[in-house]
């Protein structure tokens, strides 16, 4: 699976070709669901050793248009996963102590300590698209900020932090259904922002800017994988495969008792 949904790194992430309904050739949504609870139990058990080994940590950005499922992923994937040894950082509107620092100076005060699983919902790479399709800095200042980003990302691989970068690639036509839903759900109206109108209406803008940053950004120390959202329970099973391949990579121990 993790083949078909990487971005090689000088590769171009192509998201036109990718489909966002695309069931990656897994079991209907029943099969699947076992699958994921058979990942979420090893999910579990691998991060209480990460936790204990207390050497490395995990960062996990998850980016993605509205209503691609961010919310939904990081509630789902880690639903059975220990608080104490993992938290969730929601990157709004800079406020004006953030804006009188550098773009990535709140980004790496939220970035996991040892022993920790950090999940980002949106990123830093809001700098780059969000800033780039509304104009909200001079092309000058966002047109450089992908390669800031990539030496940045090497650092905390350095420095013992694997980082993973998920795209929820989510189509125009589901993102409007989701955006309607808001509107006739009480119990998701609370999601619905004014500006979501604009959003769809410049899906095209958005789209093309995030996949000119995931093709200058997907590194072989951090990778991007494209994850079709369309489908909830083919994104989350994505996702979760994602992180748990990567910390059996990582195949963290527990420490030895001090003598």
């Amino acid at each position: 699976m993790l083949d078909a949904l990487v971005v090689r790194p000088g590769s171009a992430a192509e998201l036109e070709r990718r489909d966002p309904r695309d069931k990656l050739g897994l079991p209907e949504k029943e099969d699947a669901a076992e699958m994921l609870a058979e990942l979420l139990e090893e999910l579990s058990a691998l991060q209480e050793r990460l936790y204990a080994e207390g050497t490395r940590s995990v960062l996990l950005v998850l980016q993605g248009l509205d209503a691609s499922g961010k919310d939904g992923t990081i509630r789902r994937v880690f639903t059975g996963v220990n608080p104490q040894g993992c938290y969730v950082t929601s990157f709004k509107a800079p406020s004006p102590v953030e804006l009188a620092h550098d773009f990535l100076w709140r980004v790496h005060a939220q970035c996991p300590a040892r022993g920790l699983i950090g999940i980002f919902n949106r990123s830093h790479y809001e700098d780059v698209v969000t800033v780039g399709v509304l104009g909200l800095a001079p092309e000058a200042v966002w047109r450089r900020r992908p390669e800031r980003i990539v030496e940045f990302e090497r650092l905390l691989a350095d420095e013992g932090t694997m980082v993973l970068k998920c795209f929820l690639h989510v189509s125009i036509e589901e993102q409007r259904e989701r955006f309607a839903e808001r509107l006739s759900d009480p119990s998701k109206r609370w999601k619905h922002n004014p500006k979501d109108e604009e959003t769809s209406r410049r899906f095209g803008e958005f789209t093309t800017a995030y996949d000119e940053a995931l093709t200058a950004t997907s590194t072989e120390w951090a990778p991007w994988y494209v994850i079709p959202a369309d489908r909830n329970w083919v994104r989350n099973l994505a996702v979760a495969t994602v992180l748990v391949e990567a910390l059996r990579r990582l195949d963290p121990q527990f420490p030895h008792a001090p003598r």
